[in-house]
């Protein structure tokens, strides 16, 4: 799961930041990983996919397409067990196990629009909406009191 996140958060809104923006920065990031890197194009769009399919919002969707990564598959007494040859390959390996396994829609994608942090929802019911409560969630209370708090105010004059 650490390798699908790591991937999502290969662009950063806040620091404006994008791994994915050069052949370079993309290597470097597979490299660290001990993974072979796909053709730049390969992954910026495995990413924008997956960040769709993890529920990006509206205004950054993706198309979602099929995606053919070199993708092994072997076979022994402990079971069935992908075995992927490339950066972007190991990732949608780790997507399609939390598929399997019932935890995809555990991923989630912060709503905050200077944040866009793809993060692992750990709460009982699946309800968590921020990546972290103490900044984006903290930060959208603080929004719709104050919204709450000009709307409701009533002014009076007095003559």
């Amino acid at each position: 799961m650490t390798l699908l996140l790591d991937f999502l958060n290969t662009v950063d809104v806040e620091e404006g930041t994008d791994v994915l923006a050069t052949e370079q920065t993309w290597s470097e990031w597979a490299a660290a990983r001990d993974l072979p890197a796909d053709p730049l194009r390969t992954a910026a769009a495995a990413r924008d996919a997956l960040r769709t399919a993890a529920g990006s919002p509206a205004g950054e969707q993706a198309e979602i397409h099929d995606l053919l990564p070199p993708l092994a598959v072997t076979l022994s007494p402990e079971g069935v067990e992908l075995a992927p040859a490339t950066a972007v390959a190991a990732v949608l390996a780790a997507a399609a196990r939390l598929t399997t396994s019932g935890q995809w829609d555990r991923i989630k994608i912060c709503p905050a629009e200077n944040c866009r942090w793809a993060f692992h929802d750990r709460s009982p019911n699946r309800s968590r909406a921020w990546c972290s409560m103490r900044v984006c969630g903290n930060r959208q209370k603080v929004r719709s009191y104050r919204r709450r708090s000009t709307s409701s105010s009533v002014s009076v004059e007095f003559s």
